[in-house]
């Protein structure tokens, strides 16, 4: 059976039969996890146990660890930094600001694969233009050179770890003032002033970049489509002219952004047609009843492919515990240091 390209959610912290019943589709290929479902972190290993052992191959599990105040998972696991302080480190010493995301992307993406979890969807590249709250301090830094350099580090400290990265949001989500959870922005910008928010997808391509999130984003003055519906941004501008040739996934499908295109059956059917490879369905398992009722076989070899590769590749711990390796311990003091609050603002 091959990974199919709806990424779906479970509700609770273990399994139903149901859910586990549909995890079983093949046109079913991942799981994403929330809050929701971490009690702690034996909890979480058995959660994440019994999800790959629902089928083979093993469904891929993801979650947004990225840090600051997205982090799912949080007793347990090491505290990460937003962004935003990874960007103002650089302001005082470049050197310094990649070590530190390099240890942070290793931290968050060991402590993930060492409870069973495949994927973290992060680094957030988007600029901050000081506009979107959604963004905000999740976002590196205003200049695309820094935050190109940043998320660069970051990306290659969750591969030393075993992870692959998945970038988001494409082709930009920080100039805009709606969240796409519940309206549909528009960025009114033409294709040069965008330029800058698209230079960091490409250094992190030339790098290796093995997954792209698309964003429920509008930009009517280059493609009247929304960017996760857009054969213009997924093939044309990504895959030709990027040309980037991993996986692209869908923002979740169910916000808010996309009332009127259409219900989510449609939804899923004109993502994977724009070109994406997964389309994530979050808290409405309806839905995903009606996407699986209404739709026949999904996917394609290509996609099936692509999806293969973003599975980890082997721990470099070797068979210790996680929490008993110095790599963990070095790691985990870069980060609580770039946690600490700076001795004078940063701001100024």
């Amino acid at each position: 059976m091959t990974l199919g390209p709806l990424m779906i959610d479970v509700e609770g912290l273990r399994l139903t039969a149901a859910e586990t019943q549909t995890l079983r589709d093949p046109r079913v290929g991942g799981v994403i996890l929330f809050s929701r479902n971490f009690a702690s972190l034996e909890q979480l290993k058995d959660l994440t146990r019994a999800i790959h052992a629902a089928r083979t191959p093993g469904l891929l599990i993801a979650v947004d660890q990225e840090g600051g105040r997205v982090q799912r998972f949080r007793e347990g696991f090491s505290a990460l930094p937003p962004l935003r302080l990874l960007g103002r480190q650089y302001d005082l010493d470049r050197n310094v600001a990649r070590r530190l995301a390099h240890a942070c992307g290793w931290v968050m993406a060991a402590e993930l694969l060492d409870v069973g979890i495949d994927i973290s969807f992060a680094p957030v590249v988007d600029l901050n233009h000081g506009l979107s709250e959604i963004i905000g301090d999740r976002a590196f830094h205003r200049d695309a050179e820094t935050v190109a350099s940043l998320a660069t580090a970051y990306m290659q400290g969750m591969r030393a770890a075993g992870m692959q990265s998945v970038a988001k949001h494409f082709p930009g989500h920080g100039a805009v003032i709606a969240d796409s959870h519940v309206e549909l922005p528009e960025d009114h910008r033409d294709f040069a002033a965008l330029t800058p928010d698209l230079l960091p997808y490409g250094r992190l391509i030339a790098n290796g970049l093995h997954g792209i999130m698309v964003a429920h984003v509008r930009y009517p003055a280059i493609d009247r489509r929304i960017a996760s519906l857009s054969p213009y941004w997924q093939q044309t501008e990504l895959r030709r002219r990027l040309g980037f040739s991993g996986v692209i996934f869908s923002d979740d499908l169910s916000m808010s952004a996309l009332d009127a295109v259409g219900d989510i059956p449609q939804r899923v059917n004109t993502a994977l047609d724009a070109g994406a490879d997964m389309a994530l369905i979050c808290n409405d398992p309806d839905a995903v009843g009606r996407t699986l009722a209404a739709a026949g076989p999904l996917g394609n070899p290509a996609s099936q492919a692509r999806l293969v590769s973003m599975r980890p590749h082997p721990q470099p711990w070797r068979g210790l515990p996680l929490r008993q390796t110095p790599e963990w311990e070095a790691a985990l003091a870069c980060v609580a240091d770039v946690s600490k609050p700076p001795p004078f603002s940063l701001d100024g």
